[in-house]
Order: C-alpha cells, then sequence, then structure tokens
C-alpha cells in the first residue's frame, strides 16, 4: 500500500479515531479541529477529550488554521453534518485533486442535501472524486481494534478503491459500493430509527418492539432511498440494516440515548443541553420529514419520531397510533 498525504477535518470522536487508525497505517496525517482548548488536548496529552481508550502516536500533527495545511492526497471530511458547508466553503480552495471522503451522516435541513451534495456544490469537488465511508462503526470500538467492516461508496470506482485501500487493515475491512445516494441515505436515515428504538428503551418495552422497529424501519428507508434513486440491495447491506442494528443496539449509540431519555419522560431541550456530542438522528429527523412530504411516501416510524422530537406528542401514544393504524400486507 502506498502511503498518502492525509488531511482530517474534525477531531470529534470518529474523526480522531479515524486519523490515528490511518497513521498507524503509515500515512502522513494532519488534523484540523475547531475547538481550541480540546485540540490542546490532543496536541500535547496526545489524548483524546471523550475518548480515553483513543491515544495518538507522534506522528500526527493537529493544527486549528486551514492555512497550515499542505497539499494532500486525501481530505477528510470528519465534522459534524451541520458543519460540513461551512468547512467545505473554508477549504474549496485547497482541496486540489485530493479525493474526499467523507464520514459525516446527515441530511442538510434547509436543502435536503446528502453530504456529498454539499462538498460537491460548495467545496467545488467533482462528484467522481469524492467518497462516503460508513456502516457500522462505533468509534469507541474502532479506537480498540475491534474488527469492523464498513463501505466506501462513489460513482467512480478508481476513487473509491483508493479510499478502500488506504483505510483497510487487519482490524477495519472496508467493502466498495457504487451507490453512494443509498449509502448516505442509509447511514443518515437510521439515526432516526436508532432514537425510536432509544425511546422504546425508555418506556421499557422489549425485544419484540425492537425487532420490529428495526425491520420496520429498515422498510422505510428501503422507501424512501428508492425513490430518491438508490438501489434496494444497498439497504440489505452494512450502510443498511447493518449500521440500524449497531445504532440501535449499542450502549455507545448517542442517537439510542436520547431517544431512552425522551421515553423516560424527559424533554429533548433538556437532554441537548448536557450532550457534549452530536445526536445526528434530531436534525436529521427535520429532514426526512420535509423529504417524506415532498416524495408523498409512508414513513410511520419516522413520522412518529419526529412528532414526538418536535410536536410534543407523548412517545406512548405515538406507539399507540403505530400500532392502531390502517391493517395491510407486509410486502406492500
Amino acid at each position: 500500500m502506498e502511503n498518502k498525504t492525509i488531511a482530517v477535518l474534525g477531531g470529534g470522536s470518529w474523526g480522531a479515531t479515524i486519523a490515528q487508525h490511518l497513521s498507524n497505517l503509515g500515512h502522513d496525517v494532519t488534523v484540523w479541529h475547531r475547538n481550541r482548548h480540546e485540540l490542546d488536548v490532543m496536541q500535547n496529552e496526545r489524548t483524546h477529550p471523550f475518548l480515553p481508550q483513543l491515544v495518538f502516536d507522534g506522528r500526527i500533527r493537529f493544527i486549528d488554521d486551514f492555512t497550515l495545511f499542505e497539499a494532500s492526497d486525501i481530505v477528510v471530511f470528519g465534522v459534524p453534518s451541520h458543519g460540513v458547508r461551512d468547512v467545505a466553503a473554508k477549504m474549496a480552495d485547497r482541496i486540489g485533486d485530493a479525493v474526499v471522503v467523507n464520514l459525516a451522516k446527515g441530511i442538510e435541513n434547509d436543502t435536503l442535501l446528502r453530504m456529498s451534495e454539499v462538498i460537491g456544490e460548495v467545496g467545488r469537488v467533482s462528484d467522481k472524486r469524492i467518497v462516503t465511508l460508513t456502516g457500522p462503526s462505533h468509534a469507541e470500538e474502532v479506537a480498540q481494534g475491534v474488527p469492523t467492516t464498513i463501505v466506501a461508496a462513489g460513482v467512480d470506482g478508481s476513487s473509491t478503491e483508493a479510499v478502500q485501500k488506504s483505510f483497510s487493515s487487519e482490524t477495519l475491512r472496508v467493502y466498495a459500493n457504487a451507490d453512494i445516494a443509498g449509502a448516505e441515505l442509509g447511514g443518515s436515515v437510521k439515526n432516526v430509527i436508532a432514537v425510536a428504538a432509544g425511546t422504546c428503551d425508555g418506556i421499557g418495552f422489549g425485544d419484540n418492539a425492537k425487532a420490529a422497529l428495526i425491520t420496520r424501519g429498515i422498510v422505510e428507508i428501503t422507501r424512501l432511498g428508492v425513490v430518491m434513486g438508490a438501489r434496494a440491495q444497498t439497504f440489505a447491506g452494512l450502510s443498511g440494516i447493518g449500521d440500524l442494528i449497531a445504532t440501535c443496539l449499542s450502549r455507545h449509540s448517542r442517537n439510542r440515548a436520547v431517544g431512552e431519555q425522551i421515553g423516560r419522560g424527559r424533554k429533548l431541550k433538556e437532554i441537548l443541553s448536557e450532550m457534549k456530542m452530536v445526536a445526528e438522528g434530531v436534525r436529521t429527523a427535520k429532514s426526512v420529514h420535509a423529504l417524506r412530504e415532498r416524495h408523498g411516501i409512508e414513513m410511520p416510524i419516522c413520522e412518529a419520531t419526529y412528532a414526538v422530537l418536535f410536536e410534543d406528542v407523548d412517545p406512548k401514544e405515538a406507539v399507540r397510533n403505530l400500532m392502531t393504524r390502517d391493517l395491510i400486507y407486509e410486502h406492500d
């Protein structure tokens, strides 16, 4: 494997974990991070503020100024979805011919664009040079070297395969996929379903409810994806059902944790005010609500989650409404 010069934008838990993973593989890695205090911790103490198990080697360079970036072979966007537009605009003149890797899982609220579309538009990057890396991959486990499989999705085979080879290791296996729309939608909408799964946990429901939620959840994700031009088979893979299972079940899932607090009767504003990291499913619930209306499709679980989060509907009432909908065939 040829060693690359790689710029990582965002030193949050996932971006920083990927940065150390790439450094372990021998790549030359520089990390930009917005928060100066957190950056100082990573630079001086060589540990991560939120992931104590993540220790940085001395080869990684940390910066807080975009102008300090040198020409890179690969540029990794590791910021939350709501920060992608701003960072892409600031990096537009510095990306050059690099392959761009998107790690963010979300759909922009105002434009309803996927993250690769935002990067392409604002960062002035050809879609042939954008690859999204997604799948069931909690940073806490990747940082510890737990075996993990993910997907590199892009429209151009050479870019996708370059990322696949540059990121793969004995503990992180990367599959290639040509359906970037499906991969991004799967990775984004599953966060909304995970909020619903956590709500079930908070209420005190059991395995029956969780299994039904995951199964019907992937139906909703697939329904939206297909109408938006994605391939149905993508949602049966790692970026679909794989990521959905991990996010709905894991103790590491911030989206599931938010839902659990909602199910226990707490208000969203109070929950979010206490969080240090981002739960993407909350913002994505708004985008999915708008997309569902635009395309005129049924997504009852996502709609119920939106109503609980933003219309103050009682979670138990939302479940009751779901269970008493008109009876239909399973495969409609």
